[in-house]
């Protein structure tokens, strides 16, 4: 169950690599663009790491899901293959236009992490819903759903 652990990276990178993206578009310098470009490449990374350890982690928990969670972890795998893809490519613009030194390939890189960094936070609110809804990956999670129904059954009284 190394996805939920790994996901939390893929969520938060590309959004940090976009806000360094905007600090390199307001006062550009080769540092900034080399330090924006490394976290693009760390994010690239973990969005490969999340994709194969979901394939992973969905795999074991698709025939223990309701219809409607199982419907939703195959949208949720295909975004994430669409969102992987995406910053692959808006990666290597950006690894492009920071070695070559050509402003608009950059440009280009960022709006695209700005468009991919909405994604990945839909992505991580599937994630939840499949977690908190549907219990994807949760031990007990039946019981804790018969706990939900009528909790004072399950409440000790203090005497």
């Amino acid at each position: 169950m190394l996805h939920p652990v790994v996901s939390h990276f893929a969520v938060s990178l590309p959004i940090l690599s976009f806000v360094l993206g905007v600090a390199y578009l307001i006062k550009p310098s080769e540092l900034m663009s080399k330090i924006s470009t490394r976290f693009m490449v760390f994010a690239t990374l973990f969005l490969v790491f999340a994709f194969f350890t979901g394939k992973s982690d969905g795999g074991e928990a698709y025939i223990l899901l309701p219809t409607e969670g199982q419907e939703l972890l195959k949208e949720h795998k295909a975004f994430g293959l669409y969102l992987l893809i995406a910053m692959v490519i808006a990666t290597l613009f950006k690894f492009f236009g920071c070695f070559k030194k050509v402003l608009k390939a950059e440009i280009f890189a960022i709006v695209i992490v700005a468009i991919i960094s909405g994604g990945v936070m839909y992505q991580g609110k599937m994630g939840g819903e499949l977690t908190y809804t549907y219990g994807t990956n949760v031990k007990n999670h039946s019981d804790g759903l018969d706990c939900l129904e009528d909790p004072s059954e399950f409440l000790e009284e203090k005497e």
